[in-house]
C-alpha cells in the first residue's frame, strides 16, 4: 500500500434539507436560488460551482482521482463533471448511493472506487485548508482532522452556536482517537480536559472502514453514521485513528445564509481542475 493516497471520496448525496429552507435575509441570484432549491449544495455557484473549489483543493494536495457519491437523480452533477468542465489535474468518478441512508452508507457506496487503497473522505459542503488535506493524504493510514473549537469560530463562517452542536473529538495520550461525542452536552464539555477539538467529517480511511460500515446499526436519526463506523473500527476491530489537530477555519456551506460569507472567503481562489 502506498504511503500517500491519491484518491478521495466526496459525500455529495445529502438531501440538503437546511439549504432548501427559504431565507429572506439571504440575497441570492436566480442561479443560486435554483441550486439551493434542489438541495445540491455542491453545485451552488460561487462564481463556479462550490464543488469546483473543493476538488481544486484536493488537486492542490496531490489527489489524482476523486469519486463523487451521488444519488440516482443527480444527473446535473454527473453531466457537469463528465464533460461540461475541463479536467486537467484530476479524474472524476461517480458512485451511486441509491437511498440517503447516511454517511456510512455513502462511504460504503464508494468501496469499489477505493479498490483496496486508502482514501480521503470529506463533505461536499466544506472547503478545507489545503494543508489539512495534504496532512491527511500523507498519513497513509486511518486518521481524522480535528479543528480547535475557538479557532474554528474565529476563522470560519461558522458561529459559536453552530459549532457547539458539532462532534467533539477526544484524543488519548498517544494522539489517537479515543471517541467521538455527537452533539456534546454542556456537562461533557465542562468535563473535557485539554483543547476542545471539533470533527468536520474529514478522514483518511483504510479498507477496514467498509467492514465497520457493514456492522453498525442505524443511529437515533435512523441513519448509518460514519462516526459510528469509525468508533466500531476502533473499538471492535482495533483500528487506530491518528488525530491531526489544526487551528484553522473551514468554510461551511450548509444553508442559504452561508452563501455570501463563503463567496467572500473564496474571492481570491481560482479553481483549477
Amino acid at each position: 500500500m502506498s504511503d500517500q493516497t491519491t484518491k478521495a471520496v466526496i459525500l455529495a448525496r445529502g438531501l440538503g434539507t437546511r439549504m432548501r429552507r427559504a431565507d429572506a435575509a439571504a440575497a441570492l441570484d436566480d442561479t443560486q436560488s435554483s441550486a439551493a432549491d434542489s438541495g445540491l449544495k455542491g453545485m451552488i455557484p460561487i462564481g463556479r460551482p462550490f464543488l469546483d473549489y473543493v476538488i481544486s483543493a484536493l488537486a492542490d494536495a496531490a489527489i489524482k482521482d476523486v469519486c463523487l457519491v451521488i444519488g440516482p437523480e443527480h444527473d446535473r452533477m454527473r453531466d457537469y463533471y463528465s464533460g461540461e468542465v475541463e479536467l486537467t489535474r484530476v479524474r472524476v468518478h461517480f458512485a451511486v448511493q441509491e437511498k440517503p441512508l447516511g454517511t456510512a452508507d455513502a462511504v460504503l457506496a464508494a468501496a469499489s472506487f477505493a479498490d483496496g487503497e486508502t482514501v480521503l473522505a470529506l463533505n461536499s459542503d466544506n472547503y478545507y485548508p489545503i494543508h489539512t488535506l495534504r496532512a491527511l493524504r500523507g498519513l497513509g493510514s486511518s486518521g481524522v482532522a480535528a479543528f480547535e473549537r475557538d479557532a474554528l469560530v474565529r476563522l470560519s463562517n461558522i458561529d459559536a452556536e453552530r459549532v457547539a452542536k458539532m462532534s467533539l473529538v477526544e484524543v488519548d495520550e498517544g494522539g489517537l482517537l479515543k471517541r467521538i461525542i455527537e452533539k456534546p452536552t454542556a456537562a461533557q464539555i465542562e468535563a473535557h480536559h485539554g483543547e476542545l477539538l471539533v470533527g468536520m467529517n474529514s478522514w483518511s480511511f483504510t479498507p477496514d472502514i467498509y467492514d465497520a460500515c457493514r456492522h453498525i446499526a442505524p443511529s437515533s436519526r435512523g441513519e448509518l453514521e460514519i462516526q459510528d463506523a469509525v468508533q466500531y473500527a476502533r473499538d471492535e476491530m482495533g483500528v487506530p485513528f491518528t488525530v491531526l489537530t489544526f487551528h484553522d477555519g473551514v468554510l461551511d456551506l450548509s444553508s442559504r445564509g452561508d452563501i455570501a460569507a463563503v463567496t467572500e472567503g473564496l474571492r481570491h481562489v481560482e479553481p483549477r481542475l
